[in-house]
């Protein structure tokens, strides 16, 4: 019997992506965004952290585990970075988020970001020029004048990962957008850092639950 995929139609932005399809199958899992869906019709069923969950608008916390109960659940689901969608905003959203796909992304597109220390800033920005290489963690918080403990204090408090996990996220999310340009899925793991394909399957597996070539089963395209 074929895996029940993942499907529809995968929108990547700068710290969020949008989900317009059917559930697939897919084990307990947790990864850094926050995740809200929304059902079309009828409730979504979840498990988080073990227990059931029902409604119309669900919403998952970072690092949270959770699993649907079944596939084939139609839904909107939108996956924001922490940083820059702050959980009490997106639970104030529960009653009120846009079933439209392009209304949601508008709103998205105006959502005041909240500021974060210069330090950090600079340090997502070394991050991202160092994906294809090894990024320590020691030599970043040097660079931004910061001792490692600062630093992971720092990124603790306003990223809500550590360094390097928010290294394995980063290098995920650029994968993704490598293959939206038509690179297959080795290829983009490579080009993104990852130590080989093993290596990004396993943190696919690890992060949303599924296997990395059910991404393939997809619609992916860039949003502004």
């Amino acid at each position: 019997m074929n895996e029940p995929y993942w499907q529809g139609s995968l929108g990547l932005a700068r710290d969020y992506c949008l989900l317009d399809g059917v559930s697939g199958d897919a084990q307990p899992h947790a990864h850094y965004a926050h995740q809200l869906m929304l059902a079309p019709s009828g409730t979504l069923s979840l498990l988080v952290a073990g227990q059931p969950q029902q409604g119309r608008c669900l919403l998952v916390e970072s690092m949270q585990e959770h699993a649907f109960v079944e596939p084939g659940q139609p839904m909107l689901a939108l996956y924001a970075e922490p940083m820059s969608f702050p959980v009490g905003d997106l639970r104030a959203w529960l009653d009120n988020v846009p079933a439209c796909p392009q209304a949601l992304v508008e709103r998205l597109r105006d959502w005041s970001r909240p500021r974060l220390d210069s330090r950090v800033e600079q340090a997502l920005q070394a991050v991202d020029g160092l994906l294809l290489d090894k990024v320590n963690a020691v030599t970043l918080a040097a660079q931004v004048s910061l001792s490692l403990s600062q630093l992971e204090r720092l990124f603790g408090e306003q990223v809500g990962l550590s360094v390097r996990r928010l290294v394995l996220w980063r290098r995920l999310r650029l994968a993704l957008a490598i293959a939206l340009a038509g690179n297959s899925l080795t290829d983009a793991a490579h080009a993104a850092g990852f130590a080989d394909s093993a290596h990004f399957s396993r943190t696919v597996r690890s992060m949303f639950g599924i296997r990395a070539q059910s991404l393939r089963h997809l619609r992916m395209h860039l949003l502004d």
